[in-house]
């Protein structure tokens, strides 16, 4: 038998965009999050870690004319962040130009889901 371990978490999730700059100022308008660490990454290219102290997203994306590329990650089904006040991320989601879809309210929470500039999916869920 297997001891259990002490509350894992997941501390962070790792995504390819375009330009890290324009996806960690989005996050921050979305989510009130904050560039914890960037600078130089993997093949020359630039990452930016955006969230909070417990967890964030590294949005890396590979150096200028470069092929990395991190096929490994393309299952990537979406990224789920939950609020406390869903109706006020949604009017972010809106004003930011990008449109919210999917809404459902199910047991025991409610959300929708959105693609940001890169084709990126979030869900964005709340519990209240």
């Amino acid at each position: 038998m297997t001891t259990p371990l002490a509350a894992p978490r997941l501390e962070h999730v790792n995504v390819t965009v375009s330009d890290p700059a324009r996806a960690a100022q989005l996050m921050g308008e979305l989510f009130g999050w904050q560039v914890r660490w960037q600078g130089p990454a993997l093949a020359g290219g630039h990452a930016v870690h955006v969230g909070s102290q417990a967890q964030y997203l590294a949005l890396y994306s590979p150096r200028p004319g470069s092929t990395a590329d991190f096929p490994k990650g393309r299952p990537l089904n979406h990224i789920g962040v939950e609020v406390d006040d869903l109706a006020a991320v949604e009017a972010r989601v809106l004003a930011a130009g990008l449109t919210p879809f999917s809404h459902g309210d199910y047991a025991p929470g409610r959300r929708f889901y959105f693609l940001d500039p890169d084709g990126l999916e979030f869900e964005v869920v709340s519990y209240r």
